[in-house]
């Protein structure tokens, strides 16, 4: 059996706050309801969360067509910095997930929030590196490449 269920928080691999889901009956009573991470969307509360469940509907057909754009734009793209680097090889400073959002929108011409750019951890070193921006539930891969800064 399933149950029409509202999240109240985001949980990963399930659905994102205010998000009217249908979940199986066991995972809705042993899980999402004891830890008062859902509602069963029952009318009263329907009519409550309305405008959220309507806003949260309208956020995931933006994320759907920002994937559509972004997978176009960046999708086997390459990001270049310039750094300076010390004697052993490495940046003075990390690229951080800010920088590379700024460099998409001045290399690639496209806009990207700086929470939606995945990078397993901060760039300190020259040399090719795997990044990724997600948008909803979809990441799209690129590559970030740190040169030497020639004085």
């Amino acid at each position: 059996m399933l149950m029409e269920v509202i999240l109240l928080q985001d949980i990963p691999n399930i659905g994102r706050k205010n998000e009217l889901l249908l979940v199986g009956d066991g995972y809705a009573l042993n899980f999402l309801l004891p830890q008062q991470k859902a509602l069963v969307a029952t009318p009263t509360v329907r009519r409550r969360y309305a405008e959220q469940i309507k806003r949260r509907a309208q956020e995931r057909e933006s994320e759907k067509k920002l994937k559509e754009g972004i997978g176009g734009v960046l999708e086997g793209k390459k990001i270049t910095f310039e750094r300076k680097v010390t004697k052993t090889g490495k940046l003075y400073a990390a690229i951080t997930e800010k920088h590379i959002a700024e460099a998409i929108k001045d290399q690639l011409k496209a806009t990207v929030e700086v929470e939606a750019v995945v990078l397993p951890e901060h760039i300190k070193a020259t040399g090719s590196f795997l990044a990724s921006v997600k948008a909803g539930s979809i990441e799209v891969p690129f590559t970030v490449v740190v040169k030497e800064m020639k004085e």
